[in-house]
Parts: C-alpha cells; sequence; structure tokens
C-alpha cells in the first residue's frame, strides 16, 4: 500500500487520535480501500508489543466510502490473517472498531493492528534502479506465495506495494484485502486488481454475484511480473500507460505477439519469468509456487567459490590442488546454504528440524525436532492466549529448539532467543543462540520468547 492522505480510500486520521491502546502517529501510506498509520500502544498490554501500523478501513455506516464491498473486503483481510500464520505473511495482533459519533467520517471503520513494517517493495524500488537484494527478496516473496496457497488461499493483487520489508531487511506480503480462500480449484475475488499484475484471462473475464473466478496462476503470472521488475526495472509487457499494456497482453495471449523479456533480465532467471508469464493459466498451472521456489532459491543463491584450476604437474602438488578446490567449492556451498536461500520449507516428507522456516524460532514437542512445532518470526507474548498460539505448551513442554534466524551478516540485530516462564516475559528460563539446534530438559514450559542481541 502506497500514496497519500487525500487518496480515495484514505481515512484522514488526525495524529495523537486514540483508539484502543493505541495513539496514532504519521501516515505511513494509503490506498484505493484504506490508510495506514504508525502507532504507539498508551496502554499496558503485555500481549502488544510496543509499535505497530494500523489500517483504517472505512467501513463504518457514517462514513463517505460506505459501500457494502468495503466491509466485504475488510472481512477478508481479517479473516485470513487470523486463520493464516506463516513467518512471510504480515503478523494481525487484534481488530478493532472505531467507536466515536463525533467523528462521523471515522465512526465504525474497521482498523487492523498490524506489525510494524519499514517500508514496501514499492519504495525500494522508485528510483528504478534494481535493488541488490532483490533476488533474495523475490525467493522471499515467492516462499509467501508457497505458504500462502498451501493454506488454500490466493493473494490476488501482489504487486510492489504489497510486499513490506520488515527492520531487518526481510520481506513478507500484505495487503490481503483481494485474498480469495480456494474453494477446490477456484476462489472468487473482487474485481479490483492491479491490471499490470493481473494474467491477461482476468483482464477481460467476466465477473458474477461472487466477484471474478481466480486460480494460483494469478499469483504465480502476477510472481512473474514482479520478478521482471525487480531485476530489470521495467514491465514485461510493452506500452507507456495501462491501456496500452493492457492491448499488448490481449495480443500476447491471442499468440500476435511474442514475449519479448528486457535484456537485462539475468540469464538464469529468464525460465523462471517465462514460465510464470505463460500465455495460458493451463500451461501456467504446470507451475506451482511450491515448484518455482526451489528454482527461484536456486536462481537467487550467489555463485559458489570457483575451485583452484589443476595444473599438470607432480603427483603430490596435483592432490594438494585437488583438495584446495574441493575445500573451496565447499566453503562456496556453504556460504549459500547459511544464507537461508536453500530453503527445505514445510513440504511433504521434510521431518524434524529442517520443517522450521528461515528466519523463525521453532519449538518442538518432542526431541530432535520431532512431533509438533510452534514457530514465531517475532517475540511470542503468550504462547497459550496470545495472537500467534501454541496451545500444545500448555500440556507439555518442548523437547526441542531451533533457533534458524538470521545472523549478524545478514543485517540482523536480535539474533538469540530468550524464554520464559511468563507470558509478560519475565522469569527468563534458557537461551538459544542463533543457527542452533538443540534437546532441552522438558522439565520448564515456556510460555513466551524474545529476540534479544545474544545470550
Amino acid at each position: 500500500m502506497s500514496g497519500r492522505a487525500g487518496h480515495s480510500g484514505a481515512l484522514d486520521v488526525p495524529p495523537g487520535y486514540r483508539v484502543g491502546p493505541w495513539v496514532v502517529g504519521h501516515l505511513l501510506g494509503a490506498g484505493a480501500f484504506g490508510s495506514v498509520y504508525a502507532a504507539l500502544r498508551a496502554a499496558p498490554e503485555p500481549r502488544l508489543p510496543g509499535r505497530a501500523a494500523l489500517k483504517f478501513l472505512p467501513t463504518g455506516t457514517r462514513t463517505p466510502r460506505r459501500l457494502r464491498h468495503l466491509a466485504e473486503l475488510a472481512e477478508r483481510e481479517t479473516e485470513l490473517l487470523r486463520r493464516v500464520r506463516t513467518p512471510r505473511l504480515i503478523r494481525l495482533y487484534e481488530v478493532l472498531t472505531v467507536d466515536d459519533p463525533d467523528r462521523p467520517e471515522l465512526d465504525g471503520a474497521t482498523v487492523l493492528v498490524l506489525e510494524e513494517a519499514r517500508g514496501s517493495l514499492d519504495a525500494l524500488l522508485a528510483d528504478g534502479v534494481p535493488p541488490p537484494t532483490g533476488p533474495a527478496l523475490l525467493a522471499q516473496v515467492c516462499e509467501g506465495l508457497d505458504q500462502l496457497h498451501r493454506a488454500g488461499w490466493v493473494h490476488g493483487d501482489l504487486k510492489p506495494g504489497n510486499v513490506l520489508l520488515m527492520a531487518d531487511g526481510t520481506a513478507r506480503l500484505g495487503d490481503f484485502n483481494m485474498a480469495a480462500e480456494l474453494e477446490g480449484t477456484h476462489a472468487y475475488s473482487p474485481a479490483f486488481a492491479t491490471p499490470d499484475y493481473t494474467p491477461p484471462d482476468l483482464l477481460w473475464s467476466e465477473v458474477g454475484e461472487r466477484g471474478t473466478k481466480i486460480r494460483p496462476t494469478a499469483d504465480i503470472w502476477a510472481f512473474g511480473v514482479l520478478a521482471h521488475v525487480v531485476l530489470t526495472g521495467a514491465l514485461p509487457l510493452p506500452g507507456g500507460t495501462p491501456a496500452a499494456r493492457r492491448d499488448a497482453a490481449l495480443r500476447y495471449a491471442r499468440g500476435e505477439e511474442e514475449l519479448r523479456l528486457s535484456p537485462e533480465l539475468p540469464e538464469h532467471w529468464r525460465d523462471v519469468v517465462r514460465d510464470c508469464l505463460a500465455r495460458r493459466h493451463e500451461d501456467r498451472a504446470a507451475h506451482t509456487a511450491a515448484s518455482l521456489l526451489r528454482r527461484v532459491e536456486a536462481a537467487a543463491a550467489p555463485a559458489p567459490s570457483r575451485p583452484a584450476r589443476r595444473v599438470p604437474g607432480p603427483g603430490r602438488r596435483r592432490r594438494r590442488l585437488i583438495a584446495a578446490g574441493t575445500a573451496a567449492l565447499a566453503a562456496g556451498l556453504g556460504a549459500v546454504w547459511a544464507s537461508g536461500l536453500f530453503h527445505l520449507g514445510d513440504s511433504a516428507g521434510v521431518l524434524g528440524y529442517d520443517r522450521c522456516w528461515r528466519g523463525a524460532v521453532c519449538f518442538f514437542s518432542e526431541e530432535d525436532g520431532r512431533g509438533e512445532m510452534c514457530s514465531w518470526v517475532d517475540g511470542g507474548s503468550d504462547w497459550i492466549d496470545g495472537p500467534a498460539p501454541c496451545p500444545w505448551t500448555a500440556r507439555s513442554a518442548p523437547r526441542s529448539v531451533f533457533n534458524n534466524g538470521f545472523d549478524l551478516t545478514q543485517g540482523a540485530t536480535k539474533v538469540d532467543v530468550l524464554y520464559y516462564g511468563r507470558a509478560d516475559q519475565q522469569e527468563p528460563l534458557g537461551c538459544v543462540k542463533v543457527r542452533t539446534r538443540t534437546n532441552l530438559s522438558g522439565a520448564v514450559r515456556p510460555r513466551s520468547h524474545a529476540w534479544v542481541p545474544n545470550c
């Protein structure tokens, strides 16, 4: 979400305005269906962080934008964020309703309390220069799509403004008011998606009573456009205006024109982008977010160190050079692995510690990463009743843990995890250092945790 106050969907909320325990700060962005403000928590509430982002959706009966579809959009986003909690989706803390008859423009508005992001991919791309972190961010976006699709949802409006960048530089998906839950192979979404990121088969599709019928391949197309923009600074279809690009999409879909990818697109990304931008849904359906994720991570991974060139000579010297080359190659591959780009996710067949997403800390009900698992990418203020609950810890203590977070070389400042016996992050029980996986005694039952600079 990007933009300024005054946008058709923006609610003008004055600084210092109070909503529940939150005090509104400056405007972060505005879109067609709402506005987002920075906020500080004024009232004591141990389950909530000190800072958050408040997304105001004009759903009140007296707001200037009192349309039924706005209430539906708010319900879509709230429902998804309440039901789908994964590390690559922005986190929802609570949902509030403004009760202020003296301000009819705000009275009845829905407010989503979200974790605070540092910015968006849209802002990062504003100067038109491909960012050096682009490949890694694309891998994280694809990871988010995989998590979303596995949960049975389609995003429906993937674009740079809806990719949020966190304080540690990692990416999360946000803005789910176009999201739709799959009903078999299809879902139904309002017909308001951004044209440049919409597949040709949906640009002129029929809109029924329930909206537009969409499938996960809509997100696959959008990811292909996003990857082209991130890696080259330009949209893949020609045209100086949205209307011209829609016409180009139609000609491409009819087979009247070929797809001409930018020469700036790296060679090892071309097949990925081309498959995402296949003309027909049937062709894109062969490439799921899960299968694309493996290819994207491989494309995003830095090249391993080249082994030393073997020079003919005495056998001992030759053996030394072979050993040196092997060591260099292993070191290079080790660096790639440590970068977190080779992610195993939670796909079928993945067991033990490897289920833990990169950037998260995971606690398990059995030793060696077996049994039930709960993972967090930020602080868990209450594992039982908090925003991201882990109910099995109420009946049994974790028996193993994996801190799969980002280390200092990746820009993180809080890398180790301290866990506590109380929901208010009091009574410290232990600490696990970054990239450590270990068994626990099972004698203590943690209730919350926090990321810290070091144990």
